[in-house]
Parts: C-alpha cells; structure tokens; sequence
C-alpha cells in the first residue's frame, strides 16, 4: 500500500526485549536485528534489555515498560515455541488488556512462505497492554526481520495507508477514561 503523502512521519518509541538464558548484547543477533531496522526507520529506540525464560520476569519488564509514558511499543524476541522454557505468551497474557490475534495469524502466514508448516511451532502474537503496543516474536533473526519488514516497519509507519497502529495511539486507553 501506498504511503500518505499528506502525513508527515511521527518516530515512535520502541522498547527491544530478548527473552533469553543464553544470550548477552554482545551475541544478541536478534535484539541487533530489530534494533537496527527501528532506527533504520527512523523510530527511536527507547530501550533495550535481555532477561531470562521466566514468564514472572518477563511480564514485569513488559509492566515497567507499559507504566513507562516514554515508551510506545514493546517488541520481544524468543520464547514463542513450545518446549517448557517458552513462556513469553504467558507472560503476555499477564499484563494483556486487548489480543490483537490478526498480528500473530499474519506473522504465520508470511512464515508459512519461507518455512512451510513449520510455522505452526511460533506462538508470535501482539496486544495491547495499558496504551502500550507489544509483539512478542520468535527468537530467530529471519523472524525478527519478516515481522519487521513485512508487517511492523508498516503498521508503525503514520503515513501507511489505509490505516496503521500510529493513528490508533491516542485511542488506545479510551476504555480509561
């Protein structure tokens, strides 16, 4: 779809979560990989951290970031299979005030193209939590980069047209009001 050429861009503020018990920054390929297509793209990275396969810890770094007003989106990596350390949906589930379960039926449909039925193994899926965008991805870079550049880098674009998340941000809490 074509971008608006009456709307300006608007950056957004975007959190990168690696759900990990092996990886550091410094062998992190997926945080690398989405950090540099967030500013690839002219959004501000607003924060970047690694914690481990524990649903508890997990949500409570969504929750920090969700409280965070500096903070617009969340995108995890890792932890969406379905072995017993995969708990990053669960940890979702935590602090989800709307599913927005088209995010992760999308993300398989792309995957499908590149890894056939395999895709059946991601549980990638998206909320919203409090105002707060967050999309839990798998852990490998090649779906860090198709959820980016085939579904985020447009949804988070205000200029995407028909519609995106962005135009959608100052709604997101009307139930609170």
């Amino acid at each position: 779809m074509p971008l608006s050429t009456e709307r300006a861009f608007k950056p957004v503020n975007i959190a990168v979560l690696t759900v990990s018990d092996t990886r550091t920054l410094e062998d992190d390929r997926s945080g690398d990989t989405l950090a540099a297509r967030i500013t690839a793209a002219d959004h501000v990275l607003a924060d970047r951290k690694i914690c481990k396969d524990d649903a508890d810890v997990i949500a409570e770094q969504f929750k920090a970031w969700v409280a965070d007003p500096n903070i617009d989106v969340v995108i995890s990596t890792g932890g969406t299979g379905v072995t017993g350390r995969d708990v990053t949906p669960e940890a979702l589930a935590q602090v989800t005030d709307k599913e927005i379960p088209g995010f992760g039926e999308l993300f398989r449909w792309l995957s499908f193209q590149k890894i056939a039925t395999s895709t059946v193994q991601s549980r990638a899926t998206a909320a919203v939590a409090d105002g707060t965008y967050i999309f839990v991805l798998p852990g490998s870079t090649g779906a860090c980069k198709d959820a980016w550049d085939d579904i985020l880098i447009h949804q988070l674009d205000y200029r995407h047209m028909p519609c995106n998340f962005v135009e959608l941000m100052p709604r997101l809490k009307e139930h609170k009001a």
